[in-house]
This record gives C-alpha cells, sequence and structure tokens, in this order.
C-alpha cells in the first residue's frame, strides 16, 4: 500500500472491527468488507430491485444491481487516479444501495408513510441495519462485522448527518442514532476521502445511465437531448465527429464521453482542493468543514441541469408515475396487512414475531418488507389480496 496517499484510508490503520476477529493473512480489511458484502444476501437481491424501471418492464433496463457495479467501477478509477483506497471505495460503492426497498424510491416513500407511527423509513439507516444486524452469517455475531471505516463511508454516504453546518436540520434516522450510541461513527463529521468518491461516483452513475434507461423507454427523443446542460454539447461532438452515426452507437458514445467528463472533472477539482487544505492524514481529511472531493463549480452547474431535464422528462413521467402510484400501493398494504395480522407472515417469521410490543412487531415487519425483491412483492401481494389465488 505504499502508493497510497498519507490522506489515504490506509488498512493497516483501521480502527477495526466492532467484534474482534482474526483478520486474513491474504486480504487486507478493506478488501475482506468488500468480499463479505459481494457475498451477503441482500446484495444478491439487488438484481430484482428497481433502479428507476420495475424488473418486469424490460431486459434492457437497469437494476440496482447493475447499478451499483457502474458506480463501483467509477469509484475505483477515481480513487485509483487519486491515490486513495479503491478496495474501500469499492466496497462502500457495492454496499450504498443495499437498504433500498423493492421498487426503488416509491417503495422507500410507501414504506416511510407506513411507518410513520413508528419513526418513518430512511433507506441509508436500513443498510446500516443490514450490515450490523439483519445479516446472519457468522456463528459470533449478526451482520457483517465490517470496519469502522467501511460503517462510516456507509452511514455518512450524503455527508454528516449532526452537529455540522453543512447538515441540514432533518432529524438522524433512529436506527443510525441508535446504533452509533453504542459504536461512535462520528457522524458530526464528514466522511473520508473514499466514501466521498463513492457518493459522487453514484451521481456520476445514475445521472448518465438514467439518461440511457430514458432514452431506450421512449421517454424523450435524442434531439430532445441536444438543448441539455453537459449532455447537449458531447451529444454534438460525438455527431461532429461521426457524422451519420446510428442511434445505437450514437447514445453509448455519448454516456461514455459524459461519465469520462465528469469523472476527469472530478479529478482535477479535488486535487486542486487536496493541494489546497495539504491533508497529512484521513482524519484531516474527516475534519475539514466542506467534501474535498467535489465538482468544479461549473459541473456542478451543468450537472444541475442535467438533473432537472431528468426529474422533468423521466422520474415525473406519466409511466414512471403509474408505476411508482402502484409500487407504493403494494408495499404499503404489505405493511399493513402484516402489521394487523403477522399471523399471516412465514413461520420463521411468526417465531420472531412472538411477544413483540407494536413498535418491535413493525419493525420486524419492515424488514421483512423492505427485504422483497420487486418481483418477490408482487407475488406476495398476489398472494395475500387475490381471492383467486392459492396461498403458498
Amino acid at each position: 500500500m505504499d502508493s497510497l496517499a498519507s490522506y489515504a484510508c490506509h488498512p493497516e490503520e483501521s480502527r477495526g472491527r466492532r467484534f474482534p476477529e482474526p483478520e486474513s493473512q491474504m486480504r487486507t480489511v478493506f478488501q475482506r468488507d468488500r468480499d463479505r458484502i459481494i457475498h451477503c444476501t441482500a446484495f444478491r437481491r439487488l438484481k430484482y430491485k428497481t433502479q428507476v424501471f420495475v424488473y418486469h418492464e424490460g431486459d434492457n433496463y437497469r437494476p440496482r444491481l447493475t447499478h451499483t457495479l457502474e458506480v463501483a467501477q467509477i469509484a475505483r478509477a477515481i480513487a485509483r487516479a487519486l491515490a486513495l483506497n479503491e478496495d474501500l471505495a469499492e466496497g462502500l460503492a457495492l454496499a450504498h444501495d443495499l437498504g433500498h426497498p423493492p421498487f426503488g424510491h416509491a417503495g422507500e416513500a410507501g414504506l416511510d408513510e407506513a411507518m410513520a407511527e413508528f419513526g418513518g423509513f430512511d433507506h441509508n439507516a436500513h443498510t446500516l441495519r443490514i450490515l450490523t444486524r439483519l445479516e446472519r452469517r457468522y456463528a459470533e455475531f449478526d451482520g457483517l462485522n465490517l470496519t469502522w471505516e467501511t460503517l462510516e463511508g456507509v452511514v455518512k454516504h450524503n455527508g454528516p448527518l449532526a452537529g455540522c453546518k453543512a447538515r441540514t436540520n432533518k432529524a438522524v434516522p433512529a436506527g443510525i442514532a441508535e446504533y452509533v450510541g453504542e459504536h461512535d461513527l462520528e457522524i458530526e463529521s464528514f466522511a473520508g476521502a473514499e466514501a466521498q468518491v463513492a457518493a459522487l461516483s453514484d451521481d456520476i452513475a445514475y445521472h448518465s445511465h438514467d439518461l440511457d434507461d430514458g432514452l431506450r423507454a421512449g421517454l424523450f427523443t435524442i434531439e430532445e437531448v441536444e438543448g441539455v446542460p453537459l449532455a447537449g454539447p458531447v451529444l454534438g461532438e460525438v455527431r461532429a465527429r461521426y457524422p451519420g452515426i446510428e442511434l445505437q452507437r450514437l447514445v453509448p458514445e455519448m454516456i461514455r464521453r459524459l461519465i469520462d467528463r465528469m469523472v476527469q472533472d472530478l479529478i482535477k477539482e479535488t486535487q486542486a482542493r487536496l493541494a489546497a487544505v495539504n491533508p497529512k492524514t484521513a482524519q484531516d481529511i474527516r475534519g475539514l468543514d466542506a467534501p474535498v472531493v467535489t465538482f468544479s463549480g461549473a459541473m456542478e452547474k451543468d450537472n444541475e441541469g442535467l438533473k432537472a431535464f431528468l426529474m422533468r422528462r423521466m422520474y415525473r413521467h406519466y409511466k414512471v408515475n403509474r408505476m411508482a402510484s402502484k409500487a407504493r400501493v403494494v408495499v404499503k398494504e404489505l405493511f399493513d396487512l402484516l402489521l394487523d395480522e403477522p399471523g399471516c407472515l412465514p413461520m420463521e417469521w411468526q417465531e420472531l414475531a412472538e411477544g413483540l410490543d407494536r413498535p418491535a412487531l413493525a419493525q420486524l415487519v419492515l424488514d421483512y418488507v423492505a427485504g422483497m425483491t420487486d418481483r418477490f412483492a408482487l407475488e406476495e401481494h398476489r398472494r395475500l389480496f387475490d381471492l383467486y389465488t392459492k396461498a403458498q
């Protein structure tokens, strides 16, 4: 690890795991974290969880697993260019969406509404719950027993949660507050640089690839992209270099250049900020009053313009809204029925539900519903609400 910058997260300097265990002689602690994430049940389920389009709407659209892998690839490339720890950045990218329920943000909205009486639902807090409690793969502890640095990066995926002027007035999710009361993840500060890289790699991936999926779905045309900030000029460059190029090649050429432009901008701006603040350690990065990994002002503005276009023409498109509306109903009806009638839960979950008060039962039902894939949620809803479907 001699090639790492002094301010990177060095595996030999990790703050360790909550439950001490012998470490591998072949893998660093962050490589081991990454591998545990890849092998966990929640990671496999991402294959059938919505990014924007529900799984049955077409095989050519990105599920959350594909999105996650694309984020990981971008994060590794950026971390390498900045002499940061690639394994930690990759692990954080692979874990960042594990807590999403079925149907993506629509499912999250439905569960947040259903859980309003019990503190709501936050997918980032649920990611922490999966990593520290719900995965049951090891004999000596619940969860994956990841390093402090990986858990910190997951919790602070969107920045500090408390005690920082960069933080909004939104309350810290109860699940995170409870956990950090026992295992302090220093939620009042920014995360290390690798976590900041993973967070912006997420933005790069979904901005560019949602543009691709929106074109595939016919929600807008390539001609409409011509006037979109960032994407429009890149599209013009491709057409100028390859006159008459067919759409099948035009879109991927535009998307890969779009990603490269955002990545190059982020690296250049981050290098300038690092030179200005001159951090010596990873803790110096955490102690800053602003993120050190960021886009330039011009790129931030262009990104906002691209995001506004996608919001208007894709995320709020009536076809997407109709499926999102149905998705919210599905998860909310599943939650409400199972909370009122826990006898409808599978037997192993019924055993866990015995003797629980209503708030604890609500959390159990939430764990069950949030863990579903899109496909399983639709099938479970049909089994529970369709009178002509046999119970299974």
